[in-house]
């Protein structure tokens, strides 16, 4: 009986066509090869957090050149809105000083929330894949977008609805004198909560691009979503269930509504075995 010799063909095969056009092979080679110890991620978030102060820095130093009239864009509406007659005050001799300092450092993270936004993406990136890591433009676009938006949306309706619920209190026995510092407070604790919360979308397109969450999830959850909404805006806001309570709502049911849009046109596709 004749022998078959066996195959000394040793050649790899060529990889599937639809493997590379997917690119899974690239993630595999970056997931062997981008694993990182628990010193180095430390390592990492330190480099990460050094260039997001500097970038601050340099834009609360920008910020400092301007602050005469950051601080009138601010604080002119303010005093506007108080009874005929009525003006801010400070009490204390350092209180105006360091009112001009941290009005200057929020112009300054605003200014460079690009950069932040950036930094945050490139210590997030090690974790992903390729594929996945090209959207690190639009990741920082849309969230320094919608940051801005939040903190425009802040200045220029929940604030002026707050500061008037705030003054409508007035009588003819009751003075309004606000000092500079809490009135400051109010405006920054809801500049930086809207802020926050206007990027509610773009965290939820790229979790569904990831395949993290879908529409249908979200869709499935929208009950209880609001009531953690409703919650939320409570302990944010300054006065607990006015005003401004209804103004925060408001705007994240229709952000949420538009995160359901965004993550059924941009999420992940679901495919067979």
């Amino acid at each position: 009986m004749a022998l078959v010799p066996f195959p000394t063909n040793t050649q790899t095969p060529a990889p599937d066509d639809d493997l590379d056009r997917d690119g899974l092979l690239d993630d595999l080679a970056d997931d062997a090869g981008g694993k990182m110890s628990f010193l180095e991620h430390l390592d990492e978030l330190r480099r990460r957090i050094i260039y997001s102060v500097v970038a601050v820095f340099v834009g609360f130093v920008i910020s400092f050149f301007f602050i005469d009239d950051i601080f009138n864009f601010i604080m002119r509406p303010l005093q506007q809105l108080l009874p005929p007659g009525g003006t801010l005050i400070y009490t204390d001799p350092t209180e105006a000083f360091l009112l001009y300092i941290k009005i200057a450092l929020i112009a300054g993270l605003i200014i460079a929330s690009p950069a932040v936004m950036l930094q945050v993406w490139l210590f997030v990136a090690p974790g992903l894949y390729s594929h996945e890591k090209k959207w690190a433009i639009p990741f920082v676009v849309m969230s320094s977008f919608f940051f801005v938006a939040g903190a425009a949306f802040s200045h220029y309706v929940v604030f002026p609805l707050t500061w008037r619920f705030f003054v409508s209190f007035t009588t003819d026995i009751l003075t309004f004198m606000p000092r500079i510092e809490p009135a400051f407070s109010i405006y920054l604790r809801l500049l930086i909560a809207f802020g926050l919360v206007f990027q509610m979308p773009t965290i939820v397109l790229f979790l569904a691009r990831m395949g993290v969450i879908s529409a249908r999830f979200l869709i499935r959850n929208f009950k209880y979503a609001v009531l953690i909404m409703v919650i939320v805006s409570a302990v944010v806001t300054p006065d607990g269930g006015g005003v401004s309570l209804v103004a925060m709502t408001g705007p994240m049911i229709l952000l949420y509504v538009l995160s359901i849009g965004l993550a059924w046109l941009f999420g992940k596709k679901r495919t067979a075995d």
